[in-house]
């Protein structure tokens, strides 16, 4: 399993639009720079200047698509180039490869998150329109790494469809579906979709956010872990079919 990830960093290297969709971490903070200039902002609380880069679209819908898109690009290459066959000779356990896939993922949001956390208080402490303080910045890092967690627990339905496909169409088309389906949802129940129980359990104790239901924690916990336990017996069958 850890030679498997290794090898899973080692291909990354070779992968330069991947660290170039890290850039899109930028995206909020930018934008909430420009904006705060527009309207004369000045002595911004720190959490509401955050909410802007961080706590907002950034979770909702930015970077689970990013990470949609990485889960396909992961799985893509090695279809294409019908690398499976090889793998499977070596052999390589079914779930080794998937997890070791996931592993990256995972990793991948982490980075993403920390540097929209860095982005943040940069673009807010360097125009002035915030006061640095480590409290407010230590609370940035921690529910910045709690979306990276959460977010990517959330996508390995994708990571399952794109496993179970050749193609790059279906993963990318259910990766758009998937995060807006979570997104509307969150206002209709939230513990149907993962991505509606994660952003519930991220904004239960973000000041200045009212969630229109009471949160159950265990229940958007549980919906998280029903459809990941879905995706891996999705993607063991699947992958057990592709010799």
């Amino acid at each position: 399993m850890l030679k498997l990830i290794q090898t899973e960093f080692l291909k990354l290297r070779r992968k330069k639009f991947v660290w170039l969709m890290l850039s899109v971490a930028l995206f909020m903070p930018v934008f909430a720079l420009f904006y705060f200039k527009t309207s004369g902002g000045a002595g911004i609380d720190p959490i509401e200047f955050y909410k802007w880069t961080a706590f907002s679209y950034t979770p909702w819908i930015i970077l689970p698509v990013v990470l949609g898109i990485l889960c396909t690009m992961l799985i893509y290459d090695e279809n294409q180039y019908d690398m499976l066959k090889q793998l499977w000779i070596v052999p390589v356990g079914k779930m080794e490869y998937f997890f070791s896939k996931f592993t990256i993922v995972l990793f991948y949001s982490v980075c993403f998150m920390l540097i929209t956390a860095a982005a943040s208080v940069l673009a807010g402490v360097i125009p002035g329109y915030i006061a640095f303080s480590w409290e407010s910045v230590g609370y940035l890092l921690v529910k910045c790494l709690e979306i990276s967690v959460l977010t990517a627990l959330a996508v390995m339905p994708i990571l399952a469809v794109a496993a179970a496909q050749k193609g790059y169409i279906l993963p990318v088309c259910t990766t758009l579906v998937y995060t807006f389906l979570g997104f509307i949802l969150l206002m209709v129940n939230m513990y149907l979709h993962p991505l509606s129980s994660m952003t519930a359990i991220v904004m239960r104790d973000i000041p200045g956010v009212v969630l229109t239901k009471t949160l159950n924690i265990p229940a958007a916990i549980g919906c998280i872990c029903v459809w990941d336990v879905a995706s891996v017996v999705l993607a063991n069958v699947t992958l057990k079919k592709r010799k």
